[in-house]
Formats: C-alpha cells, structure tokens, sequence
C-alpha cells in the first residue's frame, strides 16, 4: 500500500475521473465488493515491454456531511472516529495543527486507498500530488514509499507536506478547513429547536463571563438523536471511579482498593487505565488521576446527588457531598447506592451543560494555542467535566478510557 487518501468530496464517479485522468494510458477495469469501488489499473511500457499495476479502493459515508455522525452508518464513518481517535492520542509540536486536522477528520467523506501491485509508476509522486491537490486531501502514509515524509505512519495535508507524525513532528503552520456549502446548507435546515436554542443560551453565558466566543461551533446533538448512559450504568462507574481516586489522594493503598472493587464485584467495571494505575500508582499517575475528581462531581451531579455543578473556576471538593449520598467508604457496600439509582437528571440539562463546557473548552484551547493563559475559568477542571459529560451522551461511542474532548 502506497497511501490512504481522504477528503471532504464524495461520489465515486467523479472521484474515478479524477484518478483515471492523472492515468491516461491506462487500461481500466471497474468492479464493486461489498462497501468498495474498485479500479484497477495496467500500464505497458511498449518500449520495455513492461507492465505496472494499481489498484485503488473507494469506498465513502452512507451520509456525506460535515461532521461525523454518532451512528456508524458505514464502515468508513466507523473508521473516521477510529482515525479521530488514534490522531487525538498523538503528541504534536504545533497544537494549532493538530486541533485544525481533528477539525478536518469531521469533515472527510470519502477514502480511497492506492496500491502499487506491480511494477513502478513513473512520476506516481507528482500524480499522487495532483489528485491530492485536487481533493483538498489529506493523506495517511506508510514509511518508504515514494511520498513519505516520516519513519513510521504519517499523514500529509494535500502538498505532501507533514501534518503530523507518531512521534508529533509536523512541517506546517496552517491546515484548511474547507465545508461544501450544500452539506452545511442542509445540516443547518435541518437543525431541532432544543440545539439552537441551547446555542443561543450557553454563548450568552461565555459571553457574560468574558470569555472568547466562536460563534461557527456548531451546535452539539439534539435530544432526539441523544442517547444518555443509563442510571446504572452511571452508578457503576462513579462508584469504580470513586475507588481509584481514594489511590490518587492516598486516602487508601491500591492493595485495599482492589480487594474493594473485587470484593464487591465492580472489578468489572473498572477499566483497564484504571487497573494499569492500581498496579504502578506513580505519583505522576496519582496527579493526573486526582483530576477526575471532576469528573466524579459530573456524575454525582447527574445522578442528581448534588444540586449544581459549579462554575469552573475552582475544584470541586467531594467532602462538600453528604456520607450517605457518596458510592463508597470503609465497610460501605456500593451495590446499595447502585441499586438505589432509578433515574438520572433529564436529557435537556445534561446537554445544556455538554454544550456549555464544549464552548468553554474551545476558549481554554483557543488561547493555549495562542500562547495566552486564560481568565476566569480553570482549563483543567472544563476539560475533566466536558470529558465526564461527553461520556454520558455516548459521545462518538466512546468508552470512559477514550473519550475525546475535541473542540
């Protein structure tokens, strides 16, 4: 395999006159398995007597849009939030970048994949170049191939210049995002009254509070396409996380706490993050865990154990929460309080909240990568409750040790 390549335009046919274009002599065959359109390609070189072969593989979303939808309509739009995700987790030397291509990766809505399977074509590089222009694409790239840019996995932007690599390297300073006025047009008509309105309510609020607004966020899901984590479910997990922040806080040993969370069956519930932390609590590990304190507090406020969340601008303090509201203590059974949920705050305020910190988070990203420190609200408490709150509304599928808090 060459590249993948992805871009924001879509429709098999003129994509193919795109790639067969920059092939003119070419003999071209067209076939179909399942989600794939396929091209092959053969070249013969009538003076060498020798043939070249490429394969491309085009497969698109069931849904060309502008952002990735929660639903896996298909297998690329299942792809794409892997992608978001695997870029998400890489380190970057220019965050500007990096947050510009995760805005990117929402907009793609096709992927073509070009396989060299014989042979070597002649200027393949300028033509894979040209589609690439072309597309306004970006590129995911294997090391040693003709275009590489990097030692490991790579992507380029649609120079074949480096956006980003495994190791956080990047060779540019802007990245366009580009959004086909038909799909935004359409996304926007369509638009529910609850996400306009809770738009319009939470940037009063930014607003009030003296805090930069974008005003192109988009808004976030509507409560019709929301699907909230059930009162159980939120119950089991404060409860597993309430565990492994007593290690944090070194109010007991990571020994007590998982016999605690084995002895009342919540080991299941933990996840695997947390049980590398239990086995090697570092103190490094132990202050980035404390953080979740915050997110703690979202759950118990979902939970409606307390009665407000807070403007974040100061931590939470979970002792402020009554003993006999709180999941776990010593010789407290957590099943109680788990068998005790039966409901949880409505959808509409826990997605005027989402919403909210999505919009906060935006200004606390904004100004880091502006090399500014931002005023009146604490980056790491917006960014620990936006990552709790994400979780509770199923945010791109995530589990609690993948949630991402894109912006």
């Amino acid at each position: 395999m060459i590249c993948t390549i992805y871009s924001h335009q879509s429709g098999f046919d003129a994509i193919k006159e795109i790639i067969v274009s920059n092939f003119p002599e070419g003999n071209i065959l067209i076939s179909k398995e399942e989600e794939s359109d396929i091209i092959d390609l053969e070249i013969k070189d009538g003076i060498s007597n020798s043939t070249q072969k490429i394969k491309v593989l085009y497969r698109e979303r069931a849904e060309p849009s502008y952002q990735i939808p929660e639903i896996n309509d298909s297998a690329l739009t299942a792809n794409l939030k892997g992608l978001y995700g695997f870029v998400y987790s890489l380190p970057t030397v220019n965050e500007k970048v990096k947050n510009l291509f995760l805005q990117k990766i929402q907009t793609l809505n096709s992927e073509f994949t070009i396989i060299q399977e014989e042979g070597e074509i002649a200027n393949l590089k300028t033509i894979i170049a040209n589609i690439a222009n072309e597309l306004d694409a970006v590129l995911f790239v294997q090391p040693d191939v003709v275009i590489s840019k990097s030692s490991g996995q790579h992507f380029l932007d649609k120079n074949l210049d480096l956006i980003i690599d495994t190791e956080g390297n990047c060779e540019i300073e802007e990245l366009d995002v580009r959004i086909n006025s038909v799909y935004f047009d359409a996304d926007q008509n369509e638009l529910s009254e609850d996400q306009q309105l809770r738009k319009e309510k939470n940037e009063k609020i930014v607003e009030e509070n003296a805090i930069k607004i974008n005003r192109n966020l988009p808004c976030i899901e509507s409560e019709e396409e929301t699907t909230l984590r059930t009162p159980k479910e939120i119950a089991q997990r404060v409860s597993a996380l309430a565990v492994v922040n007593l290690v944090a806080f070194n109010s007991i040993s990571p020994q007590e706490a998982t016999e605690y969370l084995q002895n009342y069956n919540l080991w299941d519930f933990t996840t695997e993050n947390e049980k590398e932390f239990l086995a090697n609590p570092t103190d490094d590990k132990k202050a980035n865990e404390s953080w979740k304190c915050e997110g703690i507090w979202v759950l118990m406020w979902a939970l409606n154990k307390i009665e407000t969340l807070d403007f974040p601008d100061e931590f939470c303090d979970l002792e402020n929460i009554d003993p006999d509201n709180y999941p776990v203590g010593q010789d407290k059974d957590p099943n109680i309080f788990i068998d005790s949920i039966v409901s949880i705050r409505s959808k509409s305020e826990i997605l005027d909240a989402n919403d909210l910190y999505y919009r906060f988070n935006w200004a606390c990203v904004d100004e880091r990568i502006n090399g500014r420190e931002i005023e009146g609200i604490n980056p790491g408490i917006v960014y620990e409750r936006q990552y709790a709150l994400n979780w509770l509304i199923n945010y791109m599928d995530q589990d609690w040790d993948s949630v991402s808090c894109d912006t």
